[in-house]
């Protein structure tokens, strides 16, 4: 690529945060140290995002910063503290310049330039072949018979970065079976961050050696409550190999998650506190929620959670964010924290998967497709017909309890795929868009009431930057909701 003024401007801005951090990092055992370079932190994300950096906000975090009772302070630093120091300053400026300032920027510009969705984030699956067979899941019964080469792989990041995106996660299959050509990605793409979802059993010590070297890959490890209710589900050992892979990676200062499938039977286990005590105490600092999705014809509905456990769980995960609790954790529900994100994400919106087939999907538990990575590139599949459904009809549901198009909406996606054409990419075996749709009918009936009765007793913050259409943005019924949550 050719140097401009622009990428000069890049180069200029990369360096500036890099300075800031070599010195933050050089200096860990003060804390008026700490605390001058948070706030020339921010003082720099302001004046990246000049006018469009929300002024309230801005102040918040200064506020914050300077309250050393602050809990997300103290948060902040220990894991500061705890992680290898060259695996910080990489994962400092990959993850927080890179993608949250630089990234951020350009892709809200080439959202207006494009007309259509550009993700934040861009998931793919590196391979279909995963060494478990977990009860409920499609990935494990695809086999090994799909990959994407690296330069596959290669191809979807480049273009990628060219529209803005600099922060890919990988899932399967089990990703670290193509455990070279992934770190030969992260080696390549110095300036992004990888996160991979893995079962953790082939995490080990020359793995550990590599990513602290590297910086700029994460790890979220799957796993299901007590050692009964993993292995229930995923087997024999597993939760074993899960104790391992936490050990090795506390061992070597390395950031690390979890990976959390809540069903109807494991909910409890899963969000107790003794569960998220424990989970912290072995190094894990944030972790991802994601209801049970009924996906593909060995889907198990009976595992999706009932109502009640539903709305037990948005209670149980605002507090564990509270202040009044203190647990060394910070949970995020893919399904529930709608709001945070102005409802659905997929389809581009802050994220698309790309299937180890090559196949472009709107979200990783929507099996269909207009387009492939192997004969389009990253912006042709954010332009193909069922990604400009999505982009035109987000957001699905003006109660963002209710953001999904499948689960909450199913009518919504019988009707995209319908229209757009899409075929399906289930690579175990073929499932219709009604067939799929049918189990999510009854959930959706029961779950809209309760959604409502929540949502309205509540009071939401309209967000300074949502990502819907023109159209969207001007309809009445949206500005008259907005009005209300305000």
């Amino acid at each position: 690529m050719e140097f401009n003024a622009s990428n000069l401007t890049h180069a200029a801005q990369r360096q500036a945060f890099k300075v800031l951090i070599d010195g933050f990092l050089k200096h860990l055992n003060k804390q008026e140290d700490r605390t001058k370079t948070y706030l020339q932190l921010v003082d720099q994300a302001q004046k990246f995002y000049g006018d469009g950096a929300s002024q309230e906000t801005i102040e918040r975090v200064r506020k914050n910063i300077q309250d050393p009772d602050n809990r997300w302070m103290k948060f902040i630093n220990k894991i500061i503290d705890e992680t290898d120091p060259k695996y910080a300053r990489t994962m400092l400026l990959n993850l927080g310049y890179e993608a949250f300032f630089h990234g951020t920027k350009t892709i809200r510009k080439n959202r207006e330039i494009y007309n259509c969705n550009i993700p934040w984030l861009i998931l793919f699956d590196p391979t279909s072949a995963c060494n478990m067979h977990c009860a409920g899941c499609w990935s494990g019964t695809y086999g090994h018979k799909d990959n994407l080469s690296f330069e596959d792989m290669d191809k979807i990041v480049t273009q990628g970065k060219e529209l803005g995106v600099y922060l890919y996660m990988m899932t399967g299959g089990e990703p670290m079976v193509r455990k070279k050509d992934v770190l030969r990605l992260c080696e390549k793409h110095k300036d992004c961050f990888f996160a991979a979802y893995t079962n953790s059993t082939l995490i080990d010590e020359e793995l550990c050696e590599k990513v602290v070297e590297l910086g700029n890959l994460t790890f979220m490890l799957s796993i299901e409550g007590t050692p009964e209710t993993n292995d229930a589900r995923r087997g024999i050992g597993h939760y074993d190999a899960v104790m391992n892979a936490m050990d090795l990676l506390k061992k070597y200062g390395i950031v690390y998650g979890t990976s959390i499938c809540y069903t109807r039977a494991n909910i409890e286990a899963v969000t107790s506190d003794d569960f998220l005590r424990f989970i912290a105490s072995k190094g894990a600092r944030f972790g991802f929620y994601f209801h049970y999705m009924p996906v593909g014809n060995n889907a198990v509905p009976e595992l999706m959670p009932t109502v009640e456990q539903r709305k037990k769980m948005i209670d149980r995960i605002r507090y564990v964010r509270s202040d009044a609790c203190d647990i060394e954790f910070y949970p995020m529900d893919f399904q529930n924290d709608g709001e945070y994100v102005g409802g659905c994400i997929a389809g581009g919106r802050n994220y698309f998967h790309i299937n180890s087939h090559g196949d472009a999907e709107p979200c990783v538990f929507i099996h269909y497709s207009n387009a492939n990575i192997h004969d389009s590139s990253i912006l042709e599949i954010l332009q193909s017909p069922l990604f400009m459904a999505y982009h035109e009809g987000q957001p699905f549901n003006r109660n963002h309890l209710r953001p999904c198009p499948m689960l909450e909406n199913p009518q919504l996606l019988r009707e995209m795929v319908e229209k757009t054409g899409a075929h399906q990419t289930n690579q175990e075996s073929a499932e219709s868009v009604e067939h799929l749709c049918e189990k999510c009918d009854n959930y959706a009936q029961e779950w809209a009431p309760v959604a409502k009765e929540i949502w309205d007793s509540q009071k939401h913050k309209k967000l300074p930057y949502e990502n819907y259409t023109k159209e969207k943005r001007e309809n009445p019924e949206l500005a008259a909701f907005e009005k209300k949550t305000n």
